[in-house]
Order: C-alpha cells, then structure tokens, then sequence
C-alpha cells in the first residue's frame, strides 16, 4: 500500500527542475541574505513590519517600509533595475507576500526572504536594534 507521500506519483524530473527553479525567483533565504550582505549587497533588503517591531530588531541594514507605505514615489528614489528583497516576522506573516504584490504592481523585481525574522534568528544572525533612520 502506497503511503501518503508516494500515494500521488512525484512529477517528472524535468518538470520538477522547472518547478524549482522557477520558485528561486520569487524567493530566496536567510542564508543567502546574510551572504549577500556580508559580500556588499547587490539588493535592498525591506523589512516590512512595522516600525515598532523593526527597532526591537531587524535585518542589520535593512530598510525599515512598511509595506502600506510601499508608494511609487517613495520607490523612485531607488535607481533602475534595484532588486528588493522583503521579509516580515516569519513562516505566519503575510506581509513579505503583500509587499511583494505591491512592489510588482510597480514594476520593480522582487523576492521575499523565506523564513522572515523567525528563520533570520533560527540561523543564529545578528540582530540590529533600534529605530528607523
């Protein structure tokens, strides 16, 4: 008897390569941000809670938006082309997903950070605390 994992058939190998690699487009870690930032980041990391909760602690270096605050004037001022990258509290927060929808809607490329603030302290990173500049 089948169980519930093999119950539905695994899709084919080129179907799943594709699947995967379409989804590291829209998403990436806390390991690869915490990587990124260390190299000089080539992204704008957003963190989109609200700023009560970013000056208890954040991303070091991420940009305190609220994501109803992701305006096109506001994301003008960021040159052509700035790749954002957002996160929010963790696996049980939307709110990276809503910024992420409203940066699109503006016409600027966008990841979230899986995991949010929960995955940044599971891998044991430091924690900026303090308010907004």
């Amino acid at each position: 008897m089948a169980s519930r994992v093999t119950a539905v058939p695994a899709a084919p190998s080129p179907e799943a390569q594709a699947h995967f690699e379409r989804t590291l487009r829209f998403e990436t870690d806390c390991w690869d941000v915490h990587q990124g930032l260390a190299e000089g980041a080539d992204f704008v990391v957003l963190d989109v809670r609200s700023p009560e909760a970013y000056a208890l602690g954040h991303v070091p270096g991420a940009t305190s938006l609220p994501q109803a605050k992701i305006i096109g004037s506001r994301m003008a001022t960021y040159p052509p082309g700035t790749v954002f990258v957002t996160y929010c509290a963790g696996p049980h927060c939307n709110g990276a997903q809503r910024a992420a929808i409203r940066l699109a809607q503006l016409g600027l490329p966008v990841k979230i950070m899986l995991g949010g603030m929960t995955g940044w302290h599971d891998e044991g990173f430091a924690v900026a605390v303090g308010p907004a500049a």
